[in-house]
C-alpha cells in the first residue's frame, strides 16, 4: 500500500527544511547549466551538424554533472536534482508531500535560471532543450521517456535509498551519473532522453520550444512512480524502518 505523507508546515519551513530545498536549486541549477550547455557548445562547434560523437560528448557531459549535482545536494536534501526522483521518493513513502512541493518549485527555478545565464554567457543563444525526432511517434516517445526513467530511479533507489544498500551507497551519485549517461546513448537520438522534468522545462520556456513538451512531464514521472512503487514495496522488506536518506529528520 502506498505510503503518503503529507507533512506540516511548520516542519517545512524548519531550517534544516530551508538548507535542503536550496540545496535542490543549486544542484539543479549544476545540472542544466552543465547538461544543456553542452548541447549548446556542439552547436557552436558544428554549427548545428554534429558529429555522431556529438553524443557521446553529450552523454558524457550529463553523466558528469550529475554525478557533481547529486554528490554536492546528497547530504543535505538527498539529491534528487530531478522532479521525477522526488515523485518516487513522495510515492514510497521517504519525503512528504509538502517538501516535495518545495523540492519541484526549487528544481524548476533552478533549471530556468541555468538557461537564462546560458543565454546570457552565449550571447543569446536559445536553449534547445527536447523535442521527439523526425519519424518517432509520440506513443513509442512517451514509453521512452517511462522505460528510461523507471531505470533511473530504479538505480536510486537501490544505491541512495534501499537500507541494505551497506557501502553501496558511497558511490551511488556515480552510478546514478552512469545511468542517465547512458540512457542518453541509448534514447538520444529519438526523443533526447530528458528523464527530469526541470532538466526539460528550464530550456523550453527560455528558449520558447514547447513541441511534444507534454511527454517530458507525463513519462518521466510515470516511469518514476512505477519504479518507486516496484522497488519499494516489493523489494524492501515492510518492516524496515525509514532512516536511510540524509533528508531532514522531520520527513520521518
Amino acid at each position: 500500500m502506498v505510503s503518503l505523507k503529507i507533512g506540516s508546515r511548520g516542519k517545512t519551513e524548519s531550517l534544516d527544511s530551508i538548507r535542503a530545498t536550496l540545496s535542490e536549486f543549486v544542484s539543479t541549477f549544476i545540472f542544466v547549466f552543465a547538461g544543456e550547455g553542452s548541447v549548446l557548445a556542439l552547436g557552436k562547434m558544428y554549427q548545428g551538424k554534429a558529429p555522431a560523437s556529438g553524443l557521446v560528448a553529450v552523454a558524457l557531459a550529463h553523466a558528469l554533472a550529475l554525478f557533481v549535482a547529486v554528490a554536492v545536494g546528497l547530504n543535505n536534501s538527498g539529491g534528487h536534482v530531478n522532479p521525477a526522483v522526488t515523485l518516487g521518493a513522495l510515492v514510497g513513502g521517504r519525503i512528504s508531500l509538502l517538501r516535495s512541493v518545495y523540492y519541484w518549485v526549487a528544481q524548476l527555478l533552478g533549471a530556468i535560471l541555468a538557461s537564462l545565464m546560458l543565454r546570457f554567457t552565449t550571447d543569446g543563444m536559445r536553449p534547445v532543450g527536447f523535442t521527439v525526432a523526425a519519424g518517432v511517434g509520440e506513443f513509442h516517445a512517451l514509453l521512452l521517456e517511462i522505460i528510461l526513467t523507471f531505470g533511473l530511479v530504479y538505480t536510486v533507489y537501490a544505491t541512495a535509498i534501499d537500507p541494505k544498500r551497506g557501502a553501496l551507497g558511497t558511490i551511488a551519485p556515480l552510478a546514478i551519473g552512469f545511468i542517465v549517461g547512458a540512457n542518453i546513448l541509448v534514447g538520444g537520438p529519438f526523443d533526447g532522453a530528458s528523464m527530469n522534468p526541470a532538466r526539460a522545462f528550464g530550456p523550453a520556456l527560455v528558449g520558447w520550444r514547447w513541441h511534444h513538451h507534454w511527454i517530458y512531464w507525463v513519462g518521466p514521472f510515470g516511469g518514476a512512480a512505477l519504479a518507486a512503487f516496484f522497488y519499494e514495496y516489493l523489494l524492501i522488506p515492510a518492516e524496515t524502518p525509514h532512516l536511510h536518506q540524509p533528508l531532514a529528520p522531520e520527513d520521518y
